[in-house]
C-alpha cells in the first residue's frame, strides 16, 4: 500500500461533521488532502483550521453544490486533472428532511444529494483511481436503510423524509457492491459503512438525540481509509467496525440493475466498464 503520506484523498462534505473530523485526523497524518463543500467561506476557514493545526500544507478545497448536476459534473471534470487519487471517500449528504425538495434539476434532493453524487463522482472517477491504484472508495452510508419502489423513486407519492433517507442510503450500498465487482481486479476497492448511529452533526441534531461520538465514527471510517488489512477487501458493507448484512434489496442483481439504468438516465453518467487493471491508462 503506498504510504499515507504520499497519497492523495477527495473527501467530500468535508467541512462539518464528520467530513470534517476525518479530514483533521488525516491531515495530521500528512495526506494530501482535496476537501469538499457547498460554500467556499466553510471551505477557507477549514484550511486555515487545519494548515494551522496540522502544518499539513498539502491541502486543497473545491466547492460544488450536490443539488445541482451540472455542480457534480463540473467538479468531476476538474478532479479529472489531479493527477492522482488514491482514496474518494463520498461522505457528503443530507439527513431525514421534513419536507419534500427537489433539486435544480427537478428531483427529490435527497436521492440526488445522497446518492446521484455518490454514482457520478464514484463512475466519472473510477478511471483515475485505477490508474492510481492500489486504491479505494468508502462509502458513507447508514444503518437505515430501505428498499426502492422503482414506479415512485422520486417519491413524488406519499413523500416521508426517513424513506428518502434510507432509500437513498441503501442504493449508496447497492452502488458498492456493482462497483466491486466492475472494478474486481484492478486494484481499486470500493466498501460502505454505516459509521456510528446519531452523531451530533448538524443533520442529525435538528430532529435526533445524538447516541454516538464522532470520534467514534471518525474511527471507523479512517480504517476503511488508511488500515492494510482492508486493502483488498471490497464490496462489503460494514456496520460500524464489524462486517454486516445489507437490506436485502441490496443483493437483487436485478433490482441493482434497474437502479444503475435509473441513475445513468437521470445524470447522463454511464456505469464504468473496466475489467481489466489497464483500463482507463
Amino acid at each position: 500500500m503506498t504510504s499515507l503520506a504520499d497519497q492523495t484523498i477527495l473527501i467530500t462534505g468535508a467541512t462539518d461533521g464528520l467530513g470534517r473530523a476525518l479530514a483533521h485526523q488525516l491531515a495530521v497524518r500528512g495526506a494530501s488532502l482535496i476537501l469538499h463543500g457547498r460554500s467556499g467561506e466553510k471551505g477557507r476557514e477549514l484550511l486555515t483550521e487545519l494548515r494551522s493545526s496540522t502544518g499539513n500544507e498539502r491541502l486543497s478545497f473545491v466547492r460544488a453544490d450536490f443539488a445541482s448536476l451540472d455542480e457534480i459534473q463540473a467538479l468531476a471534470e476538474r478532479l479529472l486533472d489531479v493527477g492522482r487519487l488514491d482514496v474518494l471517500v463520498n461522505n457528503a449528504g443530507i439527513g431525514v428532511e421534513r419536507a419534500r425538495q427537489e433539486s435544480e434539476d427537478g428531483l427529490e434532493l435527497t436521492f440526488q444529494v445522497d446518492y446521484l453524487a455518490t454514482y457520478v463522482l464514484s463512475c466519472r472517477l473510477a478511471p483515475l483511481l485505477v490508474r492510481s491504484a492500489p486504491a479505494r472508495i468508502v462509502n458513507v452510508s447508514s444503518a437505515g436503510q430501505a428498499p426502492i419502489d422503482f414506479s415512485n423513486v422520486m417519491l413524488r407519492h406519499g413523500w416521508d423524509g426517513t424513506q428518502a433517507y434510507c432509500q437513498a442510503k441503501l442504493a449508496q450500498i447497492m452502488l458498492t457492491i456493482d462497483l466491486a465487482e466492475e472494478l474486481a481486479g484492478t486494484g481499486v476497492t470500493v466498501n460502505a459503512l454505516h459509521p456510528a448511529s446519531y452523531m451530533p452533526t448538524k443533520i442529525v441534531t435538528h430532529l435526533f438525540t445524538p447516541q454516538s461520538t464522532i470520534e467514534e465514527g471518525v474511527a471507523n471510517t479512517l480504517r476503511l481509509v488508511v488500515e492494510p488489512e482492508f486493502a483488498e477487501t471490497t464490496g462489503q458493507y460494514f456496520n460500524r467496525s464489524q462486517t454486516a448484512r445489507a437490506a436485502a434489496q441490496a443483493y437483487d442483481v436485478t433490482a441493482r440493475a434497474r437502479l444503475r439504468e435509473i441513475s445513468e438516465k437521470l445524470t447522463g453518467t454511464p456505469f464504468p466498464s473496466l475489467h481489466d487493471k489497464d483500463a482507463g491508462r
